[in-house]
């Protein structure tokens, strides 16, 4: 703790300014979806991740560009940092044809191969076995890749968990299993479904290397993401991090949102990961007052150009309703 009273944040300063820099990115994405899906120009189901910025901004960064990342239906802010455009994933939540996925995926199902981002999955738990998969073709082919697997704290409570976990460790697989743990799944709270809330626990039962972060520090989260991927990477196997973090907003814009305590969401947003690393950032003299107020222009001008793009994309034709099925028209 330095004299200020803030953790100092011991990264190069333009590291610092970047992990900030998509924290808001992800935040002013997120509120115009909100803003958007109110206007009816987004429907379907809309999950946002307000609030949980810095686990997907920790991570990302503490990958390669080769890396695969395979991800859940609250993954706008993932795939945005990943490299995707705004453009892209806004289009793709209007049902555009400019979209990622020509406007059939919608929010829960982003996809983008040049990114190696596989998803987008809108299946509780769906993702880790993907990855597994992934994971083994390249230990196969001996290709020096990691995978990385997002999931949430109820994902845990799904078979598929378990029968990933141990099929990783077992073949010793280069996967990173990054578990989201906001406390709630759907509006459940992880005490009233998990008898072990220390869910780290259960990923070093397999005899998985684990490890409790602070999902709320962003710089907490690289510096553990990037010790972890680089085990992965020099063959050592599986790791799990629990990133211990909360959103927001409600599990998706259809909840009412009446399983919590208001005191409760306020007393996390004091921990907020945006302010958090800003004002650290300010103590320790890496960021001025007028910094920020260019980020956020930055970021809200972004976002605008996205919605804009999205706004005058193209409906796909019904001619294609069949396209890409394999129902064959009747003769």
């Amino acid at each position: 703790m330095s004299d200020t009273g803030f953790l100092p944040v011991k990264l190069p300063r333009e590291l610092s300014l970047s992990l900030l820099r998509d924290m808001v990115r992800i935040r002013r994405f997120e509120e115009a979806c909100a803003e958007l899906y109110g206007q009816g120009k987004i429907r379907g189901f809309l999950h946002l991740y307000v609030g949980e910025e810095a686990v997907a901004v920790g991570t990302l960064h503490a990958l390669n560009e080769q890396d695969s990342i395979v991800a859940t239906y609250r993954e706008h802010g993932h795939a945005l940092v990943r490299g995707m455009s705004a453009e892209s994933i806004m289009a793709e939540m209007f049902g555009k044809l400019e979209g990622c996925c020509r406007g059939r995926g919608g929010s829960m199902h982003l996809f983008d191969a040049a990114t190696r981002f596989y998803g987008g999955n809108a299946i509780v738990g769906g993702g880790l076995p993907l990855a597994v998969g992934l994971a083994l073709a390249d230990k196969m082919q001996s290709i020096d890749r990691v995978t990385a697997c997002f999931f949430g704290d109820g994902a845990v409570a799904e078979g598929a968990f378990h029968e990933s976990l141990n099929l990783a460790a077992l073949w010793q697989l280069p996967v990173l299993f990054l578990c989201e743990n906001n406390r709630y799944g759907m509006g459940t709270a992880i005490e009233r479904a998990e008898s072990e809330t220390d869910l780290s626990r259960k990923a070093a039962s397999y005899r998985i290397p684990s490890e409790r972060v602070d999902g709320m520090d962003v710089v907490a989260v690289y510096e553990a993401a990037t010790a972890a991927a680089a085990s992965v990477r020099s063959g050592e196997g599986p790791r799990f991090l629990e990133l211990l973090t909360y959103r927001y907003r409600a599990h998706s814009m259809f909840d009412p949102d009446l399983y919590r305590d208001k005191a409760e969401i306020e007393a996390w947003k004091k921990r907020g990961p945006i302010h958090n690393l800003t004002n650290r950032l300010k103590a320790q003299g890496d960021l001025t007052e007028d910094d920020f107020p260019q980020l956020d222009a930055d970021a809200r001008a972004e976002v605008q150009r996205a919605v804009e793009f999205a706004e005058q994309g193209t409906l796909e034709s019904t001619d294609d309703l069949l396209r890409y099925t394999l129902t064959e028209p009747a003769a």
